[in-house]
């Protein structure tokens, strides 16, 4: 991975992360479905990337947004373990010639499909390790799942706009 590539990296996983503090603190659809969109920093990094690297990636975006929030690190939890996944996640369904090193995940380069079966999982794992440390002790496991489930499909398709919307798509020949 180039210098260029890089810095597009860490400024877009930078410009997530004050999108997900000064705009999605606060939004909660029906007080089930939140948005986590900082999460599409850590699903689009190249699938070359080491899975060390990814794991402190995630870890220190999961603190950094654990210190806005105020919640003693539950993001930092769930990054962390959704980063474990993510390596594990595409070596389960990679494709039958396998990756391209400079690959990045994402639906401009892999396509929809592929990208729904890839990021949804992920995001639901995360959703239930955060709400599963958000109830403990508190709330019942169906409170748990419907928080997790919800948040995922809305955090899923903020995802998916957001791809659609603002990243340069692969020219077809």
């Amino acid at each position: 991975m180039n210098i260029r590539n890089l810095l597009s990296y860490f400024l877009l996983i930078i410009f997530l992360s004050v999108v997900q503090v000064l705009f999605l603190k606060n939004l909660a659809l029906f007080g089930v479905a939140f948005a986590f969109i900082y999460l599409l920093g850590i699903l689009i990094l190249p699938v070359s990337l080491r899975p060390v690297s990814l794991i402190l990636i995630a870890f220190a975006l999961g603190l950094i947004i654990d210190v806005f929030y105020e919640t003693i690190g539950m993001h930092a939890a769930a990054a962390t373990f959704m980063a474990f996944a993510r390596s594990l996640w595409l070596r389960a369904i990679s494709p039958t010639g396998g990756y391209v090193e400079a690959e990045e995940p994402s639906i401009s380069e892999m396509g929809f499909g592929w990208f729904l079966s890839y990021s949804l999982p992920l995001i639901f794992g995360y959703s239930l390790i955060f709400f599963t440390a958000d109830q403990w002790g508190t709330g019942g496991l169906l409170e748990i799942l419907n928080k997790s489930f919800f948040s995922a499909i809305f955090t899923g398709l903020l995802v998916i706009l957001v791809q659609l919307l603002f990243f340069k798509r692969r020219r077809r020949i």
